[in-house]
């Protein structure tokens, strides 16, 4: 265990009895903790109103409703306070703890953070105790220093997951031949790690507020080495474009972590395979998702020709176990996570990063877990997580890939980080941090290029709306249905208005936060219900329905007139619907959806490639929306919305990526006068997270909302006349 104390301390030298406030006749001085904790609150009820919480600030909430706890029982012990100035105070901390309540009710797994052991991690003392500092109090020595508990190892094979793993015969084979490991012989330091001035500060809120804000601006990318004089990696008839060739020789300069997050079509695969081969990191392990395992072998192939690579699939009992680079989805990874960990594993991909950012699921769990081991077994692993779409939500989406590759914890920076944001000189309290915090994390290792910048024989994509109007029975039930959940929404809203007396609207005013709240729950009603009765979700599915003949007759005009058309439905009954038309249309097609094996996926894609009779790819937009390359065609049909901005930019860039020789143009098939509209504004509208955050654009705050809250709000400010 070592043992952390906060620079504010030195601020701070205070007896043991010391008293916790000092006293004063002004309002906040007679109270000076209860602004603090209200603009606290009113910081994680903004988060809440958006979405799921991330960690910081769910400590944040615990560490709140403990001071309020703490502060009531002060004021009613405190002989000296008027009862006129009891009361007032008593009153200001029931406003916050109603707003905590409210954001539990949105929030309901918050609730089991108000239980008395929880608001003990090291990360809530330390937030607790910077807090009451802010506040003026006067803090007893014990209470200034902050003991860090030491991490929890994880296992790579939790107990839950212990009879389900299997041993390839293969791999029993390879250690037999080489039942050693192969030592590491790279100097390991034993000196205990140095305390520095920023231990005491909790850092992670900071941390992502550094490019929630895009302080500094500028786009996120580390400083990169210059092309080189000769291309020393590309087999014959290949070349490295500029932009990779920069990133491998960073490798080649020995850095060994990165979070790569070129847009999609730049080629992170093939840098990827590359920066194995010049790290000389094998065996290497690529955790991808499912429908791009083969395309990773036929890169490793193509790029390393003279390393071999293995997929894993179901068992693993076809594997080559004496592979260069073992490929596996992360359907089947639980079930090899014990003899991969003993592998020897010298580097790791995730490919599609974003997957792990719940890291509550089994999968984040299962790859963090192998990280760990490497990084046990190795001094300098090759750690990379690849995304183009690394925020979905929010910027804690950040997270998992930052425990990933070793850069924090999950509650404050590792060592590396830390010694850089140390070297800033300066702390959260200075507003020039956050452009030097964000800068230091970027150095790390974050490499985000954009087409436009890197890739100038790249052509420019288009995206456009073609509105579709909806005039038989079909669609206006639709219509009719819409209009019902919006009424049903602003019957709810005028319920709870007239139960709160409390609440002074002019003319025509709304209360935002109870349509939010109002919508809210309609939402998680709609996902409990699922397609068993009418809500949103079934509501766009039968848009979907609804557009789907319409959006064929389109596609196979298109195809017609430009060629090869991939067509992407987010349902099978539309994309069914789309291939009847197509058959009836005499349009040969291909086929790529979620229960396709891996070869049979393969041989559609080359078909559709290579083939001059195949017209159009019908896809799935979760089943080939990432990794596949289909840029045989230029054209993009969205035959349904997304309910995410990545997976439609993921979708488009199927077709819009290197190789890629004209412009590109996505059709987005729209039902006007539906909610359908609204969604695909609300899409565009999610666009400026990740340009403020990872490319630096002066792009205005959008709401963090998820699309489906957004739409629901819409349907029910429409319904209430002011939309």
């Amino acid at each position: 265990m070592s043992t952390t104390v906060e620079a504010a301390s030195k601020k701070q030298a205070a007896p043991k009895s010391a008293p916790r406030r000092r006293s004063s006749s002004r309002r906040d001085d007679e109270a000076p903790l209860i602004p603090i904790l209200a603009r606290k609150v009113r910081e994680v009820e903004a988060k809440a109103q958006r979405g799921k919480l991330g960690p910081t600030n769910r400590v944040k909430f615990q560490v709140i409703a403990f001071l309020v706890r703490e502060e009531r029982a002060r004021v009613k012990a405190d002989q000296q306070l008027t009862d006129a100035s009891r009361a007032e105070q008593l009153k200001r901390l029931d406003g916050v703890a109603t707003i905590l309540a409210k954001t539990a009710a949105r929030d309901t797994s918050l609730i089991q953070l108000l239980e008395v052991d929880q608001a003990t991690s090291p990360v809530a003392k330390r937030m607790r105790r910077d807090w009451l500092i802010e506040s003026g109090a006067e803090l007893a020595p014990d209470e200034l220093i902050i003991t860090d508990t030491a991490p929890a190892t994880p296992t790579v094979v939790p107990a839950a997951l212990a009879d389900r793993q299997v041993t390839p015969p293969q791999i029993e084979a390879r250690k037999e031949s080489n039942p050693f490991l192969a030592p590491d012989l790279t100097t390991r330091s034993t000196a205990p790690t140095p305390r520095r001035r920023l231990d005491g500060w909790e850092l992670m809120g900071p941390l992502y507020k550094a490019f929630e804000t895009g302080a500094g601006g500028g786009a996120a990318t580390m400083d990169l080495p210059e092309v080189p004089e000769f291309d020393r990696l590309s087999p014959k008839g290949l070349e490295v474009m500029a932009h990779q060739s920069r990133f491998l020789e960073a490798v080649r300069d020995g850095h060994r972590s990165f979070l790569l997050a070129d847009e999609p079509g730049l080629g992170k695969t093939a840098q990827s395979v590359l920066a194995a081969s010049v790290a000389g990191a094998y065996p290497l392990l690529a955790v991808v998702p499912n429908v791009v395992k083969m395309n990773w072998a036929r890169e490793v192939q193509r790029w390393t020709p003279h390393r071999r690579a293995t997929v894993i699939s179901g068992d693993g009992d076809d594997i080559d176990a004496f592979a260069d680079v073992f490929i596996v989805n992360y359907e089947v990874l639980d079930r090899h996570l014990s003899w991969l960990g003993d592998l020897g594993l010298k580097g790791m991909v995730v490919d599609e990063a974003h997957f792990i950012k719940n890291l509550t699921s089994q999968r984040s769990q299962n790859v963090l877990a192998l990280a760990t081991r490497l990084r046990e077994q190795n001094r300098n692993p090759l750690l990379l997580a690849l995304t183009g779409t690394p925020l979905i939500n929010d910027v804690e989406d950040f997270d998992a890939i930052w425990r990933f590759l070793g850069w924090t914890n999950g509650e404050k920076p590792g060592p590396a980080l830390m010694e850089r944001l140390d070297a800033t000189g300066l702390t959260p309290a200075d507003k020039s941090f956050y452009p030097e915090a964000r800068a230091a994390v970027i150095s790390m290792g974050i490499v985000r290029r954009k087409k436009k910048d890197v890739a100038a024989d790249l052509p420019d994509k288009l995206i456009a709306d073609l509105p579709v109007e909806l005039d038989d029975e079909y669609g206006r039930s639709i219509r009719q249905a819409e209009r019902e959940l919006g009424q049903r929404l602003a019957d709810r809203y005028r319920r709870i208005i007239a139960s709160r007396s409390h609440v002074d609207l002019g003319p025509g005013e709304i209360d935002d936060d109870i349509v939010r709240l109002v919508a809210h729950n309609e939402l998680e009603e709609s996902k409990a219900a699922g397609t068993g009765s009418e809500n949103v979700f079934t509501m766009v599915r039968r848009i979907g329905q609804a557009k789907a003949q319409l959006s064929a007759d389109y596609a196979a005009q298109l195809q017609r007139s430009v060629g090869k058309v991939v067509f992407f439905a987010k349902h099978i009954d539309v994309m069914d619907a789309a291939e009847a038309h197509f058959a009836a249309s005499g349009i040969r097609t291909i086929s790529i959806r979620g229960d396709q094996s891996t070869p049979a996926r393969q041989q559609a894609i080359d078909a559709f490639n290579n083939d001059p009779e195949v017209g159009i790819a019908v896809c799935s937009l979760t089943a080939a929306g990432v990794g596949l390359n289909m840029q045989a065609a230029s054209n993009v049909v969205l035959a349904e919305l997304s309910w995410t901005a990545a997976e439609q930019t993921q979708a488009i860039d199927r077709v819009h990526r290197i190789g890629q020789d004209e412009p590109v143009t996505a059709w987005r098939i729209i039902a006007a006068h539906t909610i359908d509209t609204k969604i695909a504004e609300l899409i565009d509208s999610k666009q400026g997270l990740a340009a403020r955050a990872l490319d630096g654009d002066a792009v205005d705050p959008q709401s963090s909302d998820s699309v489906q809250l957004s739409a629901l709000m819409h349907l029910c400010r429409q319904a209430l006349g002011a939309a």
